[in-house]
């Protein structure tokens, strides 16, 4: 999509996130979309969508809210624009796991290697 109403492009990093999205149900796929869609069209994101992780270099987390469904979804940006889709999951707590923080950097550090 690169039309005049978009700010960001977002894309995904090997299948680490493609795997959750293909198990999710139509229903949850189309909310995930959407999202993703508003993220890449707002100039200005709200917080409620797209948030910084503290205490990380640059990890962002996309929020879904979705059938009483808390979904996160790792990401970060390469060259300005581009967001680059790591990990998912279902937040099960009001704190998200270090696990899938640890997995999101190491997915980071991947891309980054990769992309040198």
């Amino acid at each position: 999509m690169n039309n005049n109403a978009d700010y960001r492009e977002v894309q995904y990093f090997g299948s680490y996130f493609l795997r959750f999205y293909k198990r999710q149900p139509e229903r949850v796929k189309a909310k995930i979309d959407w999202t993703f869609k508003l993220i890449e069209r707002l100039k200005i994101v709200p917080e409620r969508f797209l948030k910084h992780i503290t205490g990380t270099n640059g990890l962002y987390e996309i929020r879904i809210e979705v059938s009483r469904k808390s979904i996160r979804v790792f990401c970060f940006f390469d060259k300005g624009n581009l967001i680059i889709l790591t990990n998912a999951f279902v937040k099960k707590s009001k704190r998200t796991p270090k696990k899938e923080i640890v997995k999101a950097l190491r997915i980071k550090d991947e891309y980054e290697k990769e992309i040198k």
